[in-house]
């Protein structure tokens, strides 16, 4: 005979309810393990929180708008000395400013960042490359790092000190371990992410010292906006010198003929020859050709210095670099109520779940033995 469904659903139901109530029961028969598990990881979480160095974090916004536009009006200028299309204006460039998180981390870039002078909070001055060797770090770290760092001092009684050329003489085709060592630390603490529906670029940087961190998070922005000014005005200013180059040439022609025209003039007045008024001519003639293209030459210098301000992209600081009052981490009462929450669910865990089958597994091997 076939059970009512809402009967079987009923009994269902108070099967949970009972099972829930078993656990329930188990747990709180066990409660003193559960406090002494949650006391345990609140002391681990203490204690670990005091063991991390503390940071700070400096987030500094930055909306970039491009340069040069499709209807801008130096193109339809340009366009009537034939250096573009009123059309279609002077071109986009190929670097978007979604590749600021990739020009970051690009080792010129850090290595010309690393070279930046840092003031501490205490008024300590040096080079990031110097202040980024002065981070503390965990004392586990040390540990770890300790049989490495036996073996690395051991090693270097038979071996000759090299001088100490780290920041003297940095060769990004070449470095050495310390230097790329710095690249990777400045790379941990350095991080740039772009939204791509609101291009606002973010930079962050998180080191524990508070002006230190301010001062490296605003030379980073620096930094990057030079990148990228040098990267759009390169083509444009490549342009604006090439023609500059002409012009101071064709200046030089046009003062050459117009010296020529006149000494010829002065030489040859009140003389009425054939040869004479012929050749007058023909110097007449190269002069105003001269002072054609030196005109000519100085509009298109115009139009390329208009070209080459207009590449030039123009930055607004949504969020600018300040000082952190107080510290990003550790936040130690995080810590101690995570760590006493995992330490509350491994304890029931193994309350519920983890003692029996232990005692099964036992067991079952006592049996093959």
């Amino acid at each position: 005979m076939t059970e009512d469904p809402q009967t079987q659903q009923k009994e269902e139901k108070e099967m949970k309810e009972i099972d829930l109530f078993a656990i329930f029961r188990k747990l709180y028969a066990q409660r003193k393990k559960l406090y002494k598990a949650v006391g345990i990881g609140l002391v681990v979480g203490i204690v670990l929180s005091f063991s991390l160095p503390t940071t700070y974090k400096v987030n500094v916004s930055l909306s970039p708008e491009s340069g040069l536009t499709a209807t801008n009006g130096l193109s339809g200028l340009a366009s009537m000395f034939g250096l573009g299309n009123a059309s279609t204006g002077f071109g986009e460039d190929a670097l978007t400013f979604n590749m600021f998180p990739e020009i970051v981390k690009t080792n010129p870039f850090a290595l010309e960042l690393l070279q930046i002078p840092v003031k501490t909070r205490d008024g300590k001055e040096s080079l990031l490359y110097d202040y980024l060797d002065t981070q503390r770090k965990p004392w586990w770290t040390y540990v770890m790092n300790a049989p490495g760092m036996a073996v690395g001092g051991l090693m270097s009684l038979f071996r000759d000190e090299p001088e100490d050329t780290a920041r003297a003489a940095i060769d990004p085709f070449q470095l050495t371990p310390e230097q790329n060592e710095r690249i990777g630390m400045l790379k941990g603490v350095l991080k740039v992410k772009t939204d791509k529906k609101t291009n606002i670029t973010e930079v962050s940087v998180t080191l524990q010292d508070p002006l230190a961190t301010a001062i490296v998070a605003d030379s980073a922005i620096s930094k990057l906006q030079e990148y990228i000014t040098d990267y759009r005005t390169r083509k444009a200013r490549q342009d604006y010198d090439f023609q500059l180059h002409l012009c101071q040439q064709y200046r030089k022609e046009y003062f050459a003929a117009q010296q020529e025209y006149a000494k010829f003039a002065d030489a040859n007045r009140n003389i009425v020859l054939q040869t004479v008024t012929t050749e007058k001519d023909r110097l007449q003639k190269n002069l105003t050709l001269a002072e054609q293209i030196y005109s000519q030459s100085m509009a298109q210098l115009q139009v390329l210095r208009g070209k080459l301000q207009e590449a030039k992209p123009v930055f607004a600081v949504v969020e600018p670099a300040t000082v952190p009052l107080a510290p990003a981490s550790p936040k130690t009462s995080m810590l101690a109520v995570a760590f006493a929450f995992l330490a509350f669910l491994a304890e029931s865990g193994w309350i519920l779940f983890g003692k029996d089958l232990w005692v099964r597994v036992r067991n079952e091997l006592k049996k093959k033995d």
